[in-house]
C-alpha cells in the first residue's frame, strides 16, 4: 500500500531515485504551464491584431540597440539569479531581491 496517497497501488517510479521522479514531475507540470501561456499569448495576439490594436510586424521584429540595451540588465539579473543554486551558491534563505518569491 502506498502510504502516501492510501491507495493498494506502489507509486509509479521510472528512475531509481524518487527524487528525480519527483523533479520530473515538476518539470512537466511548467511545460504544461508554459504551454498554456503560450497557447493565450498567441489568442490575445491574434484578438489584439484583428482589432487593430496591435501591430504584428513591429512586434516580431528584432529589438534595435537600445531596446537590446534597456533589457540586457535586466536579463542578466534573472539568469545570475536562475544560475546561483547550480553554482552551488544557494543562499540558506532563497533567492531575494526582483526574481525572488519574497
Amino acid at each position: 500500500m502506498n502510504k502516501r496517497t492510501k491507495s493498494p497501488r506502489a507509486e509509479q517510479q521510472f528512475f531509481n531515485d524518487p527524487a528525480l521522479d519527483r523533479f520530473m514531475g515538476a518539470f512537466m507540470a511548467l511545460a504544461t504551464e508554459h504551454y498554456v501561456l503560450l497557447d493565450r499569448v498567441r489568442a490575445m495576439e491574434k484578438q489584439l491584431t484583428e482589432a487593430g490594436r496591435l501591430d504584428q510586424e513591429a512586434l516580431d521584429r528584432e529589438p534595435d540597440e537600445i531596446e537590446r540595451a534597456e533589457t540586457s540588465a535586466d536579463r542578466a539579473a534573472f539568469i545570475e539569479a536562475l544560475m546561483r543554486p547550480l553554482l552551488g551558491e544557494q543562499d540558506a534563505l532563497g533567492a531575494s531581491g526582483k526574481f525572488s518569491l519574497k
